[in-house]
């Protein structure tokens, strides 16, 4: 049965963001394409009318996670009244975020990956992790005579560098260090003790 042009576009979708969550859950090689395709209620036959590659998706679904990342920390920013840095560190080092690795930061679950794979992919990894920096630009402590851009970056390595690591252990206790260390480390130069939740 031929499919209509919107319907395709809507099952290329589909994949796209179901395939952003598994990826994130597993894995770039922790799931087949067959799942990938049952994971978006689709048959793995129509998977080549809308990719070139498994490869193809993967940068796509990163770039959608990356999007959706960056989407996440605009919301907890728009919120906060006040101290936008703090509200953004205690919601990434969160231990509810670490817990959510299928919708949680492609950064912490696939940039070690990335690293390993086709040049499109690492830029999709450059432009997400620059639109990052450029939201903490507006964010981090001011440095009298100091590089926002290297604060942002410090801030960014240590966030998601905490994030991997809390992940990686199954000592909960050494898990809630890793994030409250973090957490403590980047809002030193304020008055109020962090206290992730």
């Amino acid at each position: 049965m031929r499919v209509s042009r919107i319907q395709a576009e809507e099952n290329r979708r589909t994949v796209i963001d179901v395939s952003s969550r598994l990826f994130r859950e597993r894995g770039f090689d922790g799931i087949g394409l067959n799942e990938l395709m049952k994971g978006a209620g689709l048959t793995q036959g129509g998977f080549y009318k809308q990719f070139e590659s498994k490869d193809d998706l993967i940068v796509e679904a990163s770039a959608k996670a990356l999007e959706k990342g960056m989407a996440n920390w605009s919301g907890v920013v728009g919120k906060a009244a006040r101290k936008p840095f703090r509200a953004l560190v205690h919601f990434y080092l969160s231990r509810q975020h670490r817990q959510e690795t299928s919708i949680g930061c492609a950064l912490a679950a696939l940039a070690p990956e990335a690293s390993r794979r086709s040049p499109a992919l690492r830029q999709a990894f450059e432009a997400g992790i620059n639109r990052h920096l450029d939201l903490l630009d507006e964010l981090v402590p001011a440095d009298p005579g100091g590089n926002t851009r290297d604060r942002s970056i410090a801030a960014l390595s240590t966030m998601v560098g905490a994030l991997v690591l809390s992940r990686a252990v199954d000592d909960e206790q050494l898990s809630n260090r890793f994030l409250q260390a973090a957490a403590e480390s980047l809002l030193a130069d304020e008055s109020e003790s962090p206290a992730p939740h």
